[in-house]
């Protein structure tokens, strides 16, 4: 019993959510984030914060979909340490407007790998990516932005710049 319910009332939360998506709302969204990407192809961007650095690929398809990696290493390692902190994976999304919204499917660690996967928010302001931070929740086993709830741009750790690509 306690299933059919769960089950009705996740359909119902979609129907819910897919009803309040405008068609004009969604043709604006697509119509800003490809003049936000005028540029097609691969872009690099390295961040440095304190002693943690990132480096990210990105492509952009001419359907504005985005893909690329992200490798983000947290400080040096440490004398008494057997493990050093790095996260290395994949990214795949697209802008809404001047935000880049991706999930970062990702391993932690370089010995005892864990696998995660995690949405980011990127700000574009002129040609850096700032990496947002906001509340994430877990729905049936995928991770989401809060709704209703900021994502927060100004107390931003990483900072992305744009570099060459190698």
């Amino acid at each position: 019993m306690k299933k059919t319910f769960y089950f009705f009332a996740f359909i119902g939360s979609l129907m819910l959510v897919s009803c309040n998506q405008g068609t004009k709302d969604n043709a604006k969204q697509l119509a800003d984030s490809l003049e936000n990407e005028k540029n097609y192809g691969d872009k690099c961007y390295t961040a440095i914060y304190e002693t943690d650095t990132a480096t990210m690929k990105i492509r952009t398809d001419e359907k504005g979909k985005v893909t690329g990696d992200l490798i983000i290493n947290f400080g040096e390692l440490k004398p008494n340490t057997l493990e050093k902190i790095l996260n290395q994976g994949q990214i795949a999304g697209n802008f809404r407007g001047d935000t880049l919204f991706v999930d970062y499917s990702y391993t932690s660690g370089t010995i005892n790998k864990t696998v995660f996967k995690n949405p980011l928010a990127f700000l574009k302001k002129g040609d850096k990516l700032i990496l947002g931070v906001g509340d994430i929740e877990t729905y049936v086993g995928k991770s989401y932005f809060v709704t209703n709830k900021p994502i927060n741009f100004e107390i931003a750790r990483f900072q992305f710049e744009p570099v060459e690509c190698k």
